[in-house]
């Protein structure tokens, strides 16, 4: 996210929202208060880990995430260690 108050994160958090009312709550009867309050919960973390999107390259999030992830620590620590100019391979 971009930072407090900024467009775009606006549009990411709509869309989240909307997925979450049309996949999980829409769609089922909760019997009580604590049942509500739970299930979300449970959908977030299929959808951060399970369910593929379509923008992703039909990926889950989780996997970017950690694929963007060690690739930068990669990166940072080849530039770290590497003792030849910038650019260069070691």
């Amino acid at each position: 996210m971009d930072g407090r108050g900024r467009l775009l994160d606006n549009i990411f958090i709509e869309r989240l929202w909307r997925n979450v009312k049309y996949e999980e709550v829409y769609l089922k009867a909760y019997d009580s208060i604590s049942e509500a309050r739970r299930e979300p919960g449970c959908y977030f973390e299929f959808y951060n880990h399970r369910r593929r999107h379509q923008s992703l390259d039909y990926r889950a999030p989780e996997e970017v995430y950690w694929a963007i992830k060690c690739r930068w620590q990669y990166d940072l620590r080849i530039a770290i260690t590497c003792p030849k100019k910038p650019g260069q391979l070691c």
